[in-house]
């Protein structure tokens, strides 16, 4: 149901590409990150036994840590001549003021910032420290090396000092007062978009729809047809948990609530309540009945004895739970086809995040979401934030702080910083499943009384993910494919975690890749 241009390859087994690393480093299942949404971030700045590990693998090869030492000596001798080869990535946004390349100071400072963060991976890899120690280890040095780009400093950025003089510091004044606006309020990043253009239903979220269902859970959305003839068959959204509904109804022209209603299609959404602590219990027996009852509902309007299930994210690891829950009862006939978007539901070696989760942290992240009641869905922005810090902390740090200049207006971004609370329920189960990856055993977990088991699920599936998703890595999305009873189509976007979901067919700068099971 999503376009993202036009099919360029058809392969029979897992979509490959050449800038899709096997090991996802920078991407993490929106499971796993829970827990760390719930400890916050300082667990994730301690090396702990992985930096014993590193160390002892270094110290049983000092002839390695030595020469790649004297490897960088060497460079940076180089550079301070300037005599060195390295070269300034012509892609990387930190050094595309031309100054990075016409100033001997600032390009030496390039050339040598560039060398040390080579030889640090260089490290790193030569330890061969196990997948979990490796991905820990990666994740605190390439954070460390991402915060001391020379970029980040109001001294030595030239775009910086340049604002500094067309402006007589004014930057530096609107700056300082941005920071301390974004330090007063979680997750105390750098504000990523300026909200003041949105507003939902009046350039967000205006698709015609009516509610046409409330329960303590969620509101049911009917959209109106804006075709002579609509199909029998209608389809049914199941949102994430943790953010609007909206993401599907974006912008005119960006909304996928808007292109499936002008091809025809019956569609109703899942708005779901925005939990505090008085519905710390509701877990996901809870939203699963309410996915059940909101299909209910749907056949009684349309007088269809089947639709189409549609789950997004953690709105799809609850849809896959729901359909197994009917394949178990005889009742899947009630389901015509499944599509999950960016959704993991094998949590095998998922990422970064994945590598920083055991029982012991799952079980504290789960105390601690209890005392309140509920997980802020602020404090996993900021998770997700740390996933990718050049884009989405430095970048706006050099913006907002050192130029001056207020975030740009952008809807995605909009939709993503409008975060909603998960329950505490809901998130302890969502950890017991990820720590367990009991979706993957069947009957290792149990929804509405009966034993879910993925490969009873024999309806016609449909699978999206996307290459450049720094959450659900589409490798674990692709693994969907061998969990399943049936045969599904799964779909490769070039985009990230929303943007392989909102892409409109026809954008010439997008593609897709198109495999089979």
């Amino acid at each position: 149901p999503t376009g993202g241009g036009h099919v360029v390859t058809e392969a029979a087994g897992a979509p490959q590409d050449r800038a899709a690393p096997d090991r996802p480093d920078t991407s993490a299942p929106l499971d796993v990150l829970l827990t760390e949404a719930a400890l916050g971030p300082v667990q994730r700045w301690l090396p702990g036994t992985a930096g014993l590990r590193f160390a002892a693998r270094l110290a049983a090869r000092p002839g390695t840590t030595a020469r790649r030492a004297a490897g960088l000596v060497a460079e940076v001798a180089k550079v301070a001549v300037g005599r060195s080869a390295v070269v300034l990535p012509s892609k990387d946004r930190r050094f595309q003021d031309p100054a990075w390349e016409g100033n001997p100071l600032l390009h030496r400072l390039a050339q040598a910032y560039l060398a040390s963060g080579r030889t640090a991976g260089q490290l790193l890899d030569d330890a061969e420290l196990d997948w979990r120690s490796d991905a820990r280890l990666r994740f605190l040095v390439d954070n460390v090396v991402d915060a001391l780009a020379p970029s980040n400093s109001p001294l030595l950025n030239p775009a910086a000092l340049k604002a500094t003089i067309d402006t007589g510091g004014a930057n530096f004044a609107r700056g300082a007062r941005q920071f301390a606006h974004d330090m007063r309020q979680r997750p105390r990043l750098p504000a990523m978009v300026d909200g003041t253009p949105f507003q939902v239903g009046g350039n967000l979220g205006v698709t015609p729809g009516a509610v046409v269902l409330r329960t303590p859970v969620f509101e049911l959305l009917q959209y109106q047809p804006q075709t002579p003839r609509i199909r029998q068959v209608p389809l049914l959204l199941a949102p994430p948990t943790i953010n609007k509904y909206y993401v599907a109804d974006l912008a005119p022209g960006r909304s996928m609530l808007e292109h499936f209603v002008r091809s025809g299609q019956q569609v109703f959404a899942i708005s779901w309540r925005n939990p505090d602590a008085e519905q710390a219990e509701w877990g996901l027996d809870t939203y699963a009945q309410a996915v059940l009852d909101a299909l209910d509902a749907v056949g009684t309007i349309t007088g269809s004895e089947r639709a189409h299930l549609l789950g997004l994210c953690s709105g799809g690891i609850i849809s896959a739970t729901v359909l197994a829950h009917l394949a178990a009862r005889g009742e899947q006939d009630r389901i015509a086809g499944l599509t999950l978007g960016v959704t993991v539901l094998d949590q095998a070696r998922a990422g970064t995040a994945g590598a920083m989760v055991d029982e012991r942290t799952a079980a504290v992240a789960a105390v601690g979401s209890a005392r309140r009641g509920y997980l802020d869905g602020r404090a996993l922005a900021g998770v997700f934030a740390w996933l990718r810090p050049n884009d989405l902390i430095w970048n706006y740090w050099v913006n907002n702080y050192l130029l001056g200049k207020p975030p740009p207006a952008f809807d995605v971004l909009f939709w993503n910083a409008d975060t909603t609370r998960m329950t505490a329920r809901l998130h302890r189960d969502f950890l017991r499943l990820a720590v367990d990856n009991a979706l993957v055993t069947p009957g290792a977990a149990t929804v509405l009384g009966t034993p879910v088991d993925l490969s009873k699920i024999t309806v016609d599936a449909y699978v999206v993910a996307g290459i450049a998703d720094h959450i659900c890595p589409w490798q674990n999305c692709y693994r969907t494919t061998q969990l399943l009873g049936s045969e599904p189509r799964f779909v490769l976007s070039t985009s990230g975690h929303i943007a392989a979901l909102v892409n409109p067919p026809g954008n010439e700068k997008s593609r897709y890749q198109v495999g089979t099971s």
